[in-house]
């Protein structure tokens, strides 16, 4: 006679249902489809944004003391060349301001200014689309989520008397997987939004400090 314990032994452990992020996604539905696309063009204006504000950022140390030079020394066709050269955004507001050397100060200023406001925008490019992410992925995640409860009690119903727990639990799964991912890519886009906006806010500074040097800079001869 064969004991228990030999049984035990011998009969098959219970294997526990594993299910991949792949998996879980198509169980998503048609939802996540927008998800998918809003995550990878996030993805793409985040890394484009970031290589040019990283750009943009970038300072040239000499700079102002060269341009400082150029204009001490009458030579503006060198210090517009110079910033030609650097090709920065700072740069271009300097050139602006050079062209304008010779007519009253506030006309310098405000024609630095538009040119400032300009460039502040460029860098502000698809910040639109990463802010519309971070508040529309949560929103269609729970509309998939909402969706799919229906899908979920729908199917109980219709099952008759042979609903049970596992029919709901089941619908009611798949149908959160649209939460999760909206939450996911809407937190993302959040946080890519935010440090976006702190290295405009970044540059924008410099953006000041240089209008103020180079005004300085101006007033410097006429104080001689």
């Amino acid at each position: 006679m064969i004991s228990l314990s030999i049984l035990s032994a011998v009969a098959p452990a219970p294997t526990t249902a594993e299910l991949s992020v792949w998996e879980l996604c198509l169980k998503g539905g048609i939802i996540m489809i927008p998800l998918v696309i809003l995550s990878l063009v996030s993805i793409y204006i985040f890394f484009e944004r970031w290589i040019a504000l990283r750009k943009a950022a970038a300072e040239d140390e000499s700079f102002m003391k060269r341009i400082k030079d150029y204009i001490v020394n009458g030579e503006i066709e060198s210090a517009d060349l110079l910033c030609k050269k650097t090709n920065t955004p700072y740069a271009r507001l300097i050139q602006k301001g050079i062209s304008r050397i010779g007519r009253p100060m506030n006309d310098v200023l405000v024609a630095i200014e538009n040119v400032g406001n300009i460039e502040v925008a460029k860098l502000g490019k698809g910040f639109t689309w990463l802010a519309t992410t971070a508040a529309g992925a949560p929103m269609l995640g729970f509309l998939g989520t909402v969706t799919g409860m229906v899908r979920a009690f729908f199917a109980m119903a219709n099952a008759g008397s042979n609903a049970n727990i596992t029919v709901l639990a089941g619908g009611i799964y798949e149908a959160l997987v649209t939460t999760v991912a909206g939450l996911v890519v809407g937190i993302i886009a959040l946080f890519a939004y935010n440090y976006l906006s702190a290295r405009v806010n970044h540059v924008m500074n410099q953006l000041e400090n240089k209008t103020m040097e180079f005004m300085d800079l101006l007033n410097e001869p006429a104080g001689k």
